[in-house]
């Protein structure tokens, strides 16, 4: 059992190879829903969304008391209503739960909890645009290999003149 380690050019090929197989990235963001104030009644989640971008791909964190709020993830007609959807395996209830945001579009939430939608402003409704995806650079090309026609040459230090070429033919007469 020992280490394998790889030569120049095989290092050069590795990377190539990788970059061939993730051509890009996606950058995905968590967002805390109502930042340190979370997800809660009487709460304006509608300035909170001012100035953030969501994206396919960014995650959403709501974050709460377990057992005071859920949340539910409805369509528009839905969350103008504050209808709770009848299906409770929709629900979401962990106290700290994590929405990926696997679509573009417009994502509505609401809270099922007796009157906190309707009443008490606990609803969400966020636009969703497509995933930033960063292409990497393309890799450098590869040094050209020496012909086996073309001499190689080496340069030696000189203690008296400073560098002689030490092999390979001479094209400069002294």
């Amino acid at each position: 059992m020992g280490f394998r380690f790889l030569l120049p050019g095989q290092s050069l090929m590795m990377f190539v190879l990788l970059i061939a197989v993730v051509p890009s990235t996606t950058v995905a963001k968590y967002f805390i829903v109502g930042d340190e104030v979370g997800w809660t009644t009487n709460f304006d989640y509608q300035s909170w969304t001012v100035g953030k971008d969501f994206h396919v791909g960014d995650k959403l964190v709501f974050r709460y008391p377990k057992g005071f709020h859920n949340v539910f993830k409805v369509n528009g007609t839905e969350f103008q209503n504050c209808l709770v959807p009848s299906n409770s395996s929709l629900r979401l209830d962990s106290g700290s739960d994590i929405v990926t945001l696997l679509t573009p579009g417009r994502k509505w939430y609401i809270c099922g909890v007796a009157k906190h939608c309707k009443q008490q402003t606990q609803k969400l409704v966020i636009q969703v645009q497509p995933p930033i995806v960063i292409v990497p650079a393309p890799a450098p090309a590869p040094a050209p290999s020496p012909s086996s026609s073309a001499p190689i040459q080496t340069v030696a230090p000189s203690p008296a003149h400073g560098w002689q070429r030490a092999s390979g033919p001479s094209s400069i007469s002294p």
